[in-house]
């Protein structure tokens, strides 16, 4: 579960990851993209739902990533990374395959 978000990075599980994460059920990985803006179809993996946390503030989504990710059939939320945090949260409770891909709060864009 996520328990802080700063401007850095994360604490999930008692754990303080630096930088962006990648979050697939209980599985938590280190993401490349740095800021929202790297964002691409390369850096995102066939989900049933893609929470994009963009970092402090909700960022317009590229329109190209928009159609790629609508072209797999999975649905994708884009919105600042604590609701993406508290989201991925209530989504895996429900045993949902959710992933959260989000960018920290100090990160502009």
């Amino acid at each position: 579960m996520f328990s802080l978000f700063d401007d850095t990075g994360f604490k999930v599980n008692g754990v303080k990851h630096e930088g962006s994460l990648l979050c697939v059920g209980n599985l938590i990985m280190s993401w490349a993209p740095k800021k929202f803006a790297d964002i691409s179809d390369e850096t995102c993996e066939t989900l049933e739902i893609l929470i994009l946390g963009c970092g402090k503030y909700v960022q317009p989504v590229k329109p190209e990533l928009h159609n790629f990710i609508r072209s797999t059939g999975m649905k994708f939320e884009a919105v600042d990374s604590r609701n993406a945090a508290s989201t991925y949260n209530l989504l895996n409770e429900e045993g949902r395959i959710v992933a959260a891909a989000l960018i920290p709060y100090g990160v502009e864009s």
